[in-house]
């Protein structure tokens, strides 16, 4: 066992170990496109940290255990052995059967499978751990929620080294939790006080091979965005039914005319949801009311002041009906009660109504036919639009499906209330009888 371990690590690399081994950091994001060492580099401080703490435990994970074992383990090897000079069985042992890599020192890494599974949706099965710090690779594919829980964790053997939590999140570019968390807010400024977001290009990874950067010059134009010049606004997921730019340009379209006026809401079901209100004059959200509480009075006067101000009949009024939202339609006779779980209208191809006006949205914003003019919820409303991803269709039927709120509110961290509100003006299009763009 050698006594010190010699790398020349880049300029980038040096700026994430600072922060990962100060007083003040617990979270480090590391990332910004391919080949920028991410992975190198969390495979590193985790050996760093448990040869130099004996006793100490911590976790290495990553959405499905079996991806990490084929990726991130391979370059775990990779650094103890051929960069740190360990030797394997002497050094450290690997037990694949329980996951765990054993230092000689009695240090010990966990490799860890994060996916959330319905079955486990509040990651109990992290309940038992107490480690000293952890390492999340391609961080993007896994929860808001497993992070937090994970975090929670680390707690062992603190004291005894002088240490603080700390936590190695890395990523490639993609829209997300980690972007509004991280990505947005390093932007402006804004990161809280133990948080660090450090871009790490290929570019400024010097021992990358010239030709793994030529084949990243090869790429599509979005992928090129992405993983070669670390542009966190693009998105390459073919299931997302959003495309950025267009939402983007939604709040820019004032070209969009005016029409037949209508109100839709979606009403808060718990106490962190919002109720959410919009006034439109044909497909332009003139107007978007908020409210925090969700109080059935306050929220059928907000409506009734926009009916009364705009002369819109209760006709032209749609209202969710799940949940406490059937109070708020019963203050509205003659009201659109909206069922998310309802059949698809005209009997198309979906899974359910919920489903199908998603769908006649994104084939409207897509098209550049809307446009919003509150521009003060325009990053709430992109960041929720974007993450609205296809499912895979029923298997008995063969519909088509969008991913459940459970799991879009776990992406998110809140309920994406705002496109709900948005999403429920499509009834009028999708009816047929309603409205100056309905299907024939």
């Amino acid at each position: 066992m050698p006594k010190t371990i010699d790398i020349d690590l880049f300029p980038k690399q040096i700026e994430c170990f600072k922060y990962l081994e100060d007083k003040h950091t617990t979270e480090v994001l590391f990332g910004g496109g391919a080949g920028g060492s991410k992975t190198f580099t969390g495979c590193l401080w985790q050996i760093s940290r448990r040869l130099r703490y004996p006793g100490t435990r911590s976790v290495i994970g990553r959405s499905k255990l079996k991806n990490l074992k084929a990726t991130t383990l391979n370059t775990f090897f990779e650094v103890a052995v051929d960069y740190c000079g360990l030797t394997p069985e002497v050094d450290f042992k690997y037990n694949a059967s329980d996951s765990t890599i054993t230092f000689y020192n009695k240090s010990v890494i966990y490799l860890k499978d994060l996916f959330l599974y319905p079955s486990d949706p509040l990651f109990t099965s992290l309940g038992g751990l107490e480690i000293t710090d952890a390492f999340i690779d391609e961080a993007a594919e896994v929860t808001s929620k497993a992070v937090s829980v994970l975090n929670s964790r680390i707690r062992y053997k603190l004291e005894v080294y002088d240490l603080i939590p700390k936590t190695l999140l890395t990523c490639n570019p993609s829209k997300g939790w980690l972007y509004s968390k991280y990505y947005k807010p390093s932007l402006t400024n804004d990161l809280l006080p133990y948080q660090k977001f450090i871009k790490s290009l290929v570019t400024d990874n010097k021992a990358i091979s010239k030709h793994y950067i030529t084949q990243l010059e090869k790429l599509d134009k979005i992928s090129r965005e992405r993983l070669l010049y670390g542009n966190w606004e693009y998105i390459d997921d073919d299931a997302l039914l959003f495309d950025y730019n267009s939402l983007q340009d939604t709040f820019s379209n004032t070209f969009v005319k005016g029409g037949t006026k209508y109100i839709t809401c979606d009403v808060a079901r718990l106490g962190a949801d919002k109720s959410v209100i919009i006034l439109w004059s044909g497909l332009r959200a003139e107007k978007i009311v908020s409210i925090d509480k969700n109080t059935i009075p306050e929220i059928v006067s907000k409506i009734n002041d926009l009916r009364n101000a705009n002369q819109i009949p209760n006709s032209k009024v749609v209202i969710d009906q799940d949940g406490v939202g059937g109070g708020v339609v019963d203050a509205f006779s003659g009201c659109v009660g909206f069922m998310n779980g309802g059949k698809a209208l005209k009997g198309e191809n979906y899974q359910n109504l919920k489903t199908q006006c998603y769908y006649k949205l994104a084939e409207l914003i897509n098209a550049g036919d809307i446009f919003i003019k509150d521009k003060q919820f325009k990053d709430l409303i992109i960041s929720e639009l974007e993450i609205i991803k296809r499912d895979k269709v029923d298997k008995d039927s063969q519909k088509l499906a969008i991913e459940g709120k459970d799991i879009q509110k776990t992406k998110l961290g809140r309920s994406p209330d705002y496109a709900d509100a948005l999403m429920m003006r499509m009834w009028f299009e999708c009816f047929g009888s309603y409205g100056e763009y309905a299907l024939i």
